[in-house]
């Protein structure tokens, strides 16, 4: 199985380097690494060229920088795709853990620990997996894959300014229930940290709760926005 990582990425300068070496041994045994910018106005494009596959310049905005990812060239050519936020790690041999999930299932996820000291962060994480296996549903800090032909089949992710990873786990559910590992990825808790935990906690629950009452996309990217 051919694995594409694709990155969405904007103003990443400060640790997309450590990100993509990270990514180095993938890429040694035959993924392909694929860099969307969203319009960076830092060095994210420059540092991110040598260590990539591919970098390229994408409509700002995560689902549409993951589309156009997913896109290119060297994407097309593979059999399965991983969405990888910059500031999350994979496991040891992610490749061979997705490879064994996509033998049954057309798309999944992995458990996610967030690096902070703050203890509730351990709680947040805790409650993000527990949440995904009952639900189904997949969040983007959880790196999300699947098969090419469940993204082509899916039309990729939903035009969406936020939640597109709530939309598009909708959606592949409905080709297969999600494979969710249990092999943790690490991403950082730099958003919880910088605008409170307590309160970032309290506003991702507010707007959770809102799309899932039916609110527009739009206006909640607004009110995230607003709040950060």
């Amino acid at each position: 199985m051919k694995l594409a990582v694709v990155m969405p990425t904007l103003n990443e300068a400060a640790g997309i380097g450590t990100a993509l070496t990270a990514l180095a041994p993938l890429r040694a045994r035959g993924a392909v690494v694929v860099v969307a910018d969203g319009g960076s106005d830092d060095d994210t494009v420059a540092r991110a060229t040598p260590l990539t596959d591919r970098v390229l310049a994408a409509p700002h905005g995560r689902a549409a920088q993951m589309n156009a990812g997913a896109a290119c060239a060297e994407a097309r050519a593979a059999d399965a795709l991983l969405f990888l936020h910059a500031d999350t790690q994979l496991p040891d041999e992610a490749e061979r853990l997705i490879a064994a999930a996509l033998a049954t299932r057309a798309w999944g996820r992995f458990d996610v620990t967030i690096e902070a000291a703050h203890p509730m962060l351990r709680v947040v994480a805790a409650m993000m997996n527990w949440r995904s296996r009952a639900t189904g549903i997949a969040t983007g800090d959880q790196a999300i894959f699947c098969t090419r032909q469940a993204y082509d089949a899916l039309g990729g992710f939903a035009p969406l300014p936020l939640m597109e990873d709530i939309d598009f786990s909708r959606r592949a559910k409905r080709l297969s229930p999600p494979a969710c590992l249990r092999a943790c990825v690490a991403t950082s808790g730099r958003r919880w940290q910088r605008h409170g935990v307590w309160r970032t906690i309290l506003l991702m629950w507010r707007l959770r709760a809102a799309y899932f009452f039916g609110a527009d996309p739009a206006r909640l990217a607004q009110r995230y926005r607003a709040a950060r």
